[in-house]
């Protein structure tokens, strides 16, 4: 009884052991089939990730003087996408047409996105894009704003080539190029019109080459405003599109300058010609009679890393004092008349008393070149005041210091203190404008009586919240007048325009040391003589819509009215009168519109001054939404990039393979020349290709500086940025698709259901063993 007891025992701890053994070999045999599956899998995914990988490189690979950015992949990188520019300029009269012809380069073996952030004049009328594939040519459609990204962004993600240009600043642009191929080049040809600049008796006409690295303050919650309801308020960014305005800086110690840029000037000047200059640059200049020049640079290209400036003047007794041209469009004529004041023997007096607040930018961008250019400048200008003037100078970086703590009296010795002060300054640190700007607009007491008050501001302006700067002068201003002097190599020339624009000052450019002398003395002459008030256009016998720009600025001796005007329909008869006062004396200037000659383009400059209208008067308006609408009207009318319309172009056959992802980098920049690149970025900056991991960083557009004040400033302003990713030499983030695959996750599974497999075979050997012992022990018991 107890044997059979053993057997059925036994007999059902086999049946469970059989079962057992039956799932285990059904998981072990499972197990096999899987790993062999994922084994092809992982090959498969394995030689798709080898593709992908090719796209990318290790610093050993590559040839020297290529730019490696670092990619989402730990040890690899991606070449930068590489530029050459071409420069056309046509000059006719007082209007250029202006042809920008960029060629992006994919030197990699991957697809690539290429952004390109790049300088045009601050009045420029950007009206062309033009992409080139092969021989064919895609022209650019304007677009509102948020259509052509959207229109971008579906072409990019459909492998299909295409370009999208925005304006980030009225002088600040970005160029996007998306599915540029291995070994590829692709055209954009941009082209855009403006304006001659005249200041007594020279004319000029100024080709930024690159965008200066901006110091971008962080935001700051000044004023509390609980608009929607929920308790709580965000603060506002000072600098708008902040991660747009800024691209990767190379240092020029360690990197040859890139960017190669050639330009050609075919000058016509509408009058016989004496002096023809290049400020900065070498060129040959070839005679084309009397009155016409071309001009080019020496050698097939220079680096992008200062600004281009042509100068030119009448020869001696042909020098112009007005000019009048038309065009004729859609029924409509557009006229742009330049007109210079006649000067009276009152304008030549100076005023009795004047208060003069001078405001130095000492911060780290204007180290090497700028500082001393600024000192000179400064010290000039300081021995120039009179013995009845009152002054003050203010210096700033990311601190302040009001030197005499309010208007002194113009002594000898409290110039000497000043001009002693002044050289001793060194170039440090960051960019905190408002507060010197606020201490010169309003803690400078009150103006005395009879005294004419002046702020002089000597600066690069770099730096990205122009907005709050627009802000402070015309809410402060008073009586003031505010004249800006833009030092340096690339000043950002937008924010000294419209500040003395905004101020009823004028804007002075001084690019080397050679300047400084001519001038500011041209300054002076502005300084010590009254301006030119109450000027205003009108037209006999015509009705005009609108006269820009809106109201009309003061101007300073040698600087001519220049206006644009759109009349309902095309008249040829009529005159335009022009009105104003010199000190105590009107003045009048009238124009037949009949002589008026013909002129291409002023319909665009016309469109794109009265934008600036709009802009400037911005504050004036309660609903921003109605104001942007009123921008894209005219944008759109007239086909020219904004602040709210953009010109967009598409191919319609992709290109880029599905299976093949898309790196995207930010094309890096020169220092400008003259820039020291220590002071601006710090002198612990990180190498390109350092090493680390740069797969979550997030450009904020402002430089890193790691050994500065400045830096605090800016990493503030982007918390979860890595400093060394804000900069090449301290490199730019590149947004490459994850190329890992997850065969390693699926390999890993499948070990684990071999491990219990195993685990289950191996239970089934111990328990034979022991069904094997127990029917041993039995049949011992029963003496079997």
């Amino acid at each position: 009884m107890f044997l059979e007891d053993e057997f059925a025992i036994g007999r059902m701890r086999m049946r469970r052991i059989s079962i057992s053994c039956l799932v285990a070999i059904t998981a072990f045999a499972a197990c096999i089939a899987a790993m062999l599956g994922l084994a092809s899998v992982a090959r498969a995914e394995t030689q798709q990730a080898s593709s992908q990988l090719a796209a990318l490189v290790r610093p050993n690979d590559v040839n020297s003087g290529s730019l490696l950015f670092p990619s989402k992949e730990p040890g690899f990188y991606v070449e930068a996408p590489r530029l050459k520019t071409d420069v056309t300029i046509d000059v006719s009269g007082p209007i250029a047409r202006v042809k920008v012809t960029q060629r992006f380069r994919n030197p990699s073996q991957g697809w690539v996105e290429g952004t390109y952030v790049f300088p045009l004049p601050d009045n420029s009328a950007v009206d062309a894009l033009k992409m080139q594939i092969g021989e064919r040519f895609i022209e650019g459609q304007i677009k509102p704003r948020q259509e052509a990204r959207e229109i971008y962004e579906r072409a990019k993600a459909e492998g299909k080539k295409t370009a999208l240009l925005e304006q980030q600043r009225p002088n600040v642009f970005t160029n996007q190029v998306a599915n540029i191929g291995p070994g590829e080049d692709i055209v954009v040809q941009i082209e855009y019109q403006q304006a001659v600049r005249q200041s007594g008796d020279e004319f000029s006409l100024r080709f930024p080459m690159v965008v200066a690295p901006r110091y971008n303050p962080a935001p700051i919650v000044q004023t509390v405003e609980f608009n929607n309801g929920a308790g709580f308020a965000t603060p506002r960014d000072p600098v708008e599109n902040r991660d747009k305005i800024e691209a990767p800086v190379l240092d020029p110690r360690e990197n040859a300058r890139i960017n190669p840029l050639s330009l050609t000037v075919d000058l016509k000047a509408g009058f016989p010609l004496g002096d023809v200059k290049s400020s900065f640059h070498e060129v040959d200049i070839r005679q084309d009679g009397d009155q016409a020049r071309t001009i080019s640079l020496k050698g097939d290209a220079v680096p992008a890393d200062k600004d281009f400036e042509l100068t030119w003047k009448a020869a001696p007794g042909k020098m112009p004092s007005a000019a009048l041209f038309c065009e004729v469009i859609d029924g409509k004529t557009y006229l742009l008349a330049f007109v210079t004041p006649p000067t009276t023997p009152d304008a030549a007096m100076p005023p009795a008393k004047r208060e003069v607040v001078f405001v130095i930018d000492n911060s780290g961008s204007m180290s090497g070149q700028s500082i001393e250019q600024a000192r000179q400048s400064l010290a000039l200008a300081i021995s120039r005041l009179g013995p009845d003037d009152r002054f003050n100078v203010i210096r700033f970086d990311d601190t302040m210091t009001d030197y005499f703590k309010g208007l002194v009296a113009a002594t000898p010795d409290n110039r000497e203190k000043a001009i002693a002060y002044v050289r001793g300054l060194t170039a440090d640190g960051g960019t905190e404008m408002l507060p010197a700007l606020e201490d010169a607009l309003r803690n400078q007491g009150p103006v005395a009586s009879g005294a004419l008050r002046q702020i002089v501001f000597l600066t690069d302006g770099a730096i990205g919240n122009e907005q709050q700067l627009f802000q402070e002068i015309t809410a402060n201003r008073g009586d003031a007048r505010v004249f800006t002097v833009g030092i340096g190599s690339a000043p950002n020339t937008y924010f000294m325009t419209k500040a003395a624009e905004i101020g009823r000052g004028t804007f002075t450019e001084i690019g080397s040391t050679d300047q400084v002398a001519s001038r500011m003395g041209e300054l002076f002459a502005k300084l010590q003589n009254p301006a030119m008030t109450d000027i205003a256009a009108t037209f006999e016998g015509i009705e005009v819509q609108d006269i820009t720009p809106n109201p009309m600025p003061d101007l300073y001796s040698g600087e001519p009215v220049v206006l644009t005007a759109e009349l309902p329909q095309d008249k040829s008869a009529g005159k335009l009168q022009i009105v104003g006062r010199t000190g105590n004396q009107p003045w009048r200037v009238e124009m037949d519109i009949a002589n008026a000659a013909d002129g291409n383009g002023i319909s665009k400059l016309w469109a794109r001054r009265k934008i600036d209208d709009f802009e400037a008067r911005a504050y004036e308006r309660q609903d921003p939404a109605a104001l942007d609408k009123d921008i894209e009207t005219v944008a759109l009318a007239h086909r020219l990039v904004s602040r709210v319309t953009s010109l967009v172009a598409v191919d319609v056959t992709p290109s880029r393979p599905a299976d093949q992802p898309l790196g995207s980098a930010k094309l890096p920049l020169n220092l400008p020349e003259g820039w020291d690149f220590d002071k601006v970025f710090g002198e612990n900056a990180a190498p390109l290709g350092g090493g680390e991991d740069h797969s979550s960083a997030t450009p904020t557009g402002t430089p890193a500086l790691a050994a500065s004040p400045e830096i605090a400033n800016m990493m503030a302003a982007a918390p979860t940025a890595k400093a060394a990713t804000l900069v090449a030499q301290k490199s730019s983030t590149v947004n490459l698709p994850q190329t890992a695959t997850r065969a390693d996750e699926q390999i890993l599974r499948g070990l684990t259901m071999l491990l219990l497999a195993l685990t289950a075979a191996s239970g089934l050997a111990v328990w034979r063993r022991r069904l094997k012992g127990l029917i041993t022990a039995g049949a011992k018991r029963n003496g079997l």
